[in-house]
């Protein structure tokens, strides 16, 4: 299987706190740590530790921390086509609580540059199997990479996060989307709390297949006109849930057929909820995302 994945490159500023604070409230942090992170070469990291041949498109500064996002990547396996460009390398200011629960700032710096594809890196996508993209670079690069996939009979994959401004006609240039449950109720215009069956008769009316994860309660996946499936979590102890939805789309995306039908997209899940699993029960975006001997190890003991 092979995966390219366009997206964002930032170094992570993690802070161990007792609590989240809220707007006016300053919290003494019990630990500080720095990881590669960013939601695309998260999900390059996860593809590639997962078995694929991944390559990352992605845009980092001139800077000591884009050096070690290249380093990194490199040392995980992919095949890094990155654009060294005037702003500095992406970041992230993360909080993460006792629970595991993290708020997150992110500067998007370099990733505001990835734009107008070059023909090298439309030839990358014609050629893969699978695309995966996210929203933490400009759209209009996400739009015209979905369209240069479909053109090639590319399978698209688009996690559409972080949530915010999204064309909802965007859905049907795309084979598969990835959400959790509250970027699922804003795309589809209905409240919080909504029913996640609800939501996904919703956005499979666009013609995508629709993965929608629900953290402690696993994952649903459906399509147009077919009854959604469940796929259960794993209970673990968790420490750190930063990353772990990249984690998901990546192993996802590395263990999808090129078919990519309804029994492939169980498959995938099923590898993908528990690869998010063990990320959880380690620290670090980076750091936690496991190998694929790792996954099937813990699939074995369960």
């Amino acid at each position: 299987m092979s995966v390219v994945v366009i997206g964002s490159a930032n170094l992570d500023l993690v802070y161990e706190v007792d609590r989240i604070p809220s707007p006016g409230v300053t919290v003494l942090s019990r630990g500080f740590a720095s990881f590669t992170g960013g939601k695309g070469n998260n999900q390059a990291i996860a593809a590639a530790r997962a078995g694929a041949d991944t390559l990352f498109i992605t845009a980092l500064g001139q800077d000591e921390a884009a050096d070690r996002l290249a380093e990194e990547a490199r040392n995980a396996g992919i095949t890094l086509l990155d654009r060294r460009v005037d702003a500095p390398t992406g970041t992230a200011l993360i909080f993460v609580d006792r629970k595991g629960e993290n708020s997150i700032v992110v500067n998007s710096g370099a990733n505001a540059e990835l734009v107008d594809l070059t023909e090298a890196e439309l030839a990358e996508i014609a050629a893969a199997d699978v695309l995966v993209l996210q929203l933490e670079t400009p759209l209009a690069t996400v739009i015209a990479a979905a369209r240069a996939a479909r053109a090639a009979d590319t399978v698209v994959v688009l996690n559409a996060a972080p949530s915010g401004a999204f064309p909802v006609e965007l859905l049907s240039k795309i084979d598969i989307l990835v959400v959790n449950e509250h970027e699922a109720a804003e795309l589809a215009g209905e409240p919080a709390g909504t029913g996640e069956r609800s939501l996904m008769s919703v956005l499979t009316v666009h013609g995508c297949d629709v993965v929608i994860t629900l953290g402690a309660e696993g994952a649903l996946v459906g399509g147009w006109g077919t009854t959604p499936v469940k796929i259960p979590a794993f209970k673990v102890e968790v420490q750190d849930t930063t990353g772990a939805g990249d984690v998901f789309v990546g192993a996802f995306a590395a263990t999808l057929d090129h078919t990519a039908d309804e029994r492939s997209l169980v498959a995938a899940t099923e590898f993908a909820t528990a690869a998010a699993a063990l990320a959880v029960q380690r620290k670090g975006a980076g750091p936690s995302i496991p190998t694929r001997e790792e996954v099937h190890e813990f699939l074995a003991a369960q």
